[in-house]
């Protein structure tokens, strides 16, 4: 491809003349109106020209860079956080009031708990158990509907 440059202009579509016929004019005002128009497309052709070669320019002065390799990181990575899922369940009252009961034991022993906690042990635990123990645990206690409870007015 040439670099060089051309003397021939493509007119843009803004260039050209609105479908409007403006008002008769002298013959001196239409033809300042063409020297002016052709100082414009001369600058524009210029500036085209210096925005074309600035980039040429600059990218010959720049010196070459040799790549550099990211220095190797020293710092132990993070372990990422498990995923947290939320849930709902029911449980009868008095096994609720359990749950505080084991809480304010493990406080006054001096050990700061939360109940979501002591049923994170409780599952822990009872996927340790054997499973006749299991078995035996769930046959005690009492049955409980499916569903939430129905709001009492």
């Amino acid at each position: 491809m040439n670099n060089t440059p051309t003397a021939t202009v493509e007119a843009h579509p803004a260039d050209e003349k609105p479908a409007v016929k403006p008002a008769p004019a002298t013959k001196r005002s239409s033809a300042t109106k063409r020297v002016a128009v052709k100082k414009a497309v001369r600058k524009s052709v210029t500036s085209t020209k210096v925005k074309k070669d600035a980039p040429k320019a600059a990218k010959k002065a720049k010196p070459a860079k040799q790549k550099v390799s990211p220095p190797i990181s020293t710092k132990t990575a993070k372990p990422k956080k498990p995923k947290l899922v939320r849930d709902s369940f029911t449980m009868p009252e008095q096994e609720y009031a359990l749950l505080g009961q084991v809480k304010k034991a493990c406080h006054a022993a001096g050990i700061d708990i939360k109940k979501s906690e002591l049923l994170r042990i409780g599952v822990v635990q009872l996927a340790a158990m054997d499973l006749k123990k299991l078995k035996a645990a769930q046959a005690a206690l009492t049955p409980l509907k499916a569903g939430r409870p129905k709001k009492s007015k």
